[in-house]
This record gives C-alpha cells, structure tokens and sequence, in this order.
C-alpha cells in the first residue's frame, strides 16, 4: 500500500487578486499527452497560441508570446532586454507594482527617475509631463495599466502620446487587465507588455504573455552589451518564437501548460472581447451596488472592474472576515497591501470567476459574517 494519499485539494471561489477559478475546458487541456518542444505538431500549437495572443493584445507584432514563467518574469524579461547599465528610464509608481517594475531596473544597472503617486490615485499627466522635461535621455517610461494593489485603472492614450512625444519606449503592466479590459497594443503604441495566465485568461499561474513593437525590437538588435539574464534574452527566444523552418532550441517549453493557456484564450475569443469587457462592467457594477448597500466603500475613483479594492467598515476586523469566508463557504478575497494592509480588501471579478453568482454568493457571505 503507498505511503500517500491521494492529492485532494479543496475546491474554492478564487475572488482574490489572483489567481482566478481555472474552467474545466482548460484543466483537460492541461492534461493532454506531453510532445516534445521541437515536434512540429507542437510547434503548430504554440504558433496558434502566439496568434491568438495577438488578437487578445490587438496588435499584429511579430514577437508575441508566453514567457515560461509567471507574471513577473514578463517584467524582467522587458527589462533585462530593453535596459542597458547606465540607462535613464522613468517608471510611474501609485502601488506595488509599479515600485517593483523600479527595483528591477535598477537591477539591471538603470537610472531610475519615478513619477509618484498616492495609492488609489492615477499617474497624472501633469506629473508625467514634469518628468519627461526633467530626465529627456530617458530611454522609457513604464506604467501600470491595472494596478493590482489598489484597484486603479490608468488611461494610456494621453500617456502614449505624451511619452512618443518625448522620444522614448512605453512599456506596460497588463498583468490584471488583460482579457477583462480593453488593451488596444497597437492603437496605444505601447512598445512592451506583459501579463499573467492568472488574471482574466483564467489559466493556473506559469506563464507571461508579452508583446514587443518594431521599435522596441530595433532598440534590442543595438544594444552594446549582451542581455543580464541568459533566460530571458529575447534575441534567442525570438528565433524559437517567431522563426520560420526549423527553430532554434533555446529551452524546454511549458507544453502543456501552453495547451491550456491556448484553449484559455480559444475562450477568451469564442466569447467575444468587447462581450468579456461588457460582462466584467456588469459583475463589477452588481458588486459595487451590494457592497455599498453593505457599507463598504470603494479607495480609488477610477477603479478596474476586475480587481475591486475596498475600505473595510470601522469596527471590522480583517483577518477573521476573510478566514470565515475561506472556512465556511471556501470563498478567498485578498488582503490589503502596504499601506492598506488590515485597512482593504482587494475582490477580483476575472474572467471564469466574473460571474453574477459568485457576486451574490459573496454579498451574502459578507453580509452575514459582518454581523
């Protein structure tokens, strides 16, 4: 008789700020038969997956595709290829992310000038502007389209125009927007981007969907120095990626985890895009509704509809709220970060898990544990 039990984790309603609930199309895609990374039946796969990625993003660049790690590693990748020691770079900061897109320029030898703002707030274009004229040897300016750890939701157009104007790269989270929000890569002319499987695509976490413009390539073909990081250098990924004949090794891909991640976005796609935005708007607005009829009110004024960060209630504790929800009814809202820790709680509506049901659910279970 083994020594082990059977693997039997719990089912829950992922309402945290991620991962999201995996449907059960995309756990089956999961455990279809392992092929080799160079099969070219599975080279035909990942290509399908690369030009579906494509029509999530609305862009037609050529080197789009799953980096074989999770959502940070997008960002690393971005930045071990696009910076050079000795860079100037601005990064825009209101939350987490943004202050960790600064720590890993840094680590890659950049100079680093921020544009801050108060969590819960927008980058404003006033504070952008100043920077711009401040720092114009900047080679980029990052942002964070969907900003996890507040829920604020940045408009890009003003900021791609802006920052074009200036002669620099854009580059962009989309770790929490992508495929319940609109992200419009070529119509924004953002430059890089990356996301997560986890979010809105409802895949389990591992992989890094990012997308480079014709300009972003040209700053990588003339650089001095090679690529920091020998795993994400994007100039030998691109030959596996987007080559044409036989393609050139570099690792061993994620098969199947690319399966899922291809029939996640055959989903995203069968639904419709402007049907998914339209079905997050309206989850987000019934739980806004029932969230203030409870009390609870919403921190940023711009907020996403697919992360929904809110102000506890005075005389709630946050700690036994969220337990009960995960004890008694197997529901995970997230906790707050940084300054709103013990003072927030961050709801996501994303993708599988963006459903009327699950908003009720939760108002209901809120509603009685709060008594």
């Amino acid at each position: 008789m083994s020594e082990f039990t059977q693997l039997n984790p719990a089912e829950r309603i992922l309402m945290g700020p991620g991962p999201s609930t995996v449907p059960a199309r995309v756990l089956k895609a999961l455990g279809s038969p392992t092929m080799g990374h160079l099969d070219p039946d599975y080279i035909e796969i990942m290509d399908e997956c690369c030009g579906m990625l494509r029509r999530v993003f609305r862009t037609t660049n050529a080197l789009t595709f799953p980096v074989s790690a999770t959502g940070m590693a997008g960002m690393e990748a971005i930045a071990s290829n696009l910076v050079e020691r000795g860079d100037e770079v601005i990064v825009c900061i209101n939350g987490v992310f943004g202050g960790r897109m600064k720590d890993i320029m840094e680590r890659c030898g950049a100079t680093v000038h921020t544009v801050e703002a108060e969590w819960g707030d927008v980058i404003s274009g006033e504070a952008l502007g100043e920077a711009l004229e401040s720092h114009p040897k900047s080679r980029l300016v990052t942002i964070v389209h969907a900003e996890t750890s507040t829920g604020v939701h940045q408009p890009l157009e003003e900021v791609s125009r802006m920052v074009h104007d200036a002669g620099m790269l854009l580059v962009v989270d989309a770790v929490t927007s992508l495929g319940g929000h609109p992200v419009n890569v070529d119509d924004w002319e953002i430059d890089a981007i990356f996301s997560g499987t986890q979010k809105c695509l409802s895949c389990p976490p591992g992989l890094s969907p990012v997308s480079f413009s014709e300009r972003a390539l040209e700053v990588m073909d003339a650089r001095q120095s090679k690529v920091q990081s020998w795993y994400f250098d994007v100039s030998m990924l691109r030959d596996y990626y987007s080559g044409s004949g036989a393609r050139a090794y570099h690792h061993t891909a994620p098969i199947n985890m690319v399966y899922g991640l291809r029939e996640g976005l055959a989903m995203v796609l069968e639904e419709g895009l402007e049907e998914r935005f339209e079905r997050h708007r309206v989850v987000h607005e019934r739980l806004r509704g029932g969230l203030e009829e409870l009390g609870i009110s919403y921190i940023p004024e711009s907020s996403l509809h697919t992360l929904n960060c809110v102000r506890i209630p005075d005389g709630v504790e946050d700690g036994p709220v969220r337990s009960r929800l995960l004890r008694e009814y197997s529901i995970e809202i997230g906790a707050g970060l940084g300054p709103f820790a013990g003072k927030a709680w961050r709801i996501g509506l994303m993708g599988h898990a963006a459903t009327r049901r699950n908003v009720d659910l939760l108002l209901a279970a809120l509603g009685e544990v709060m008594e």
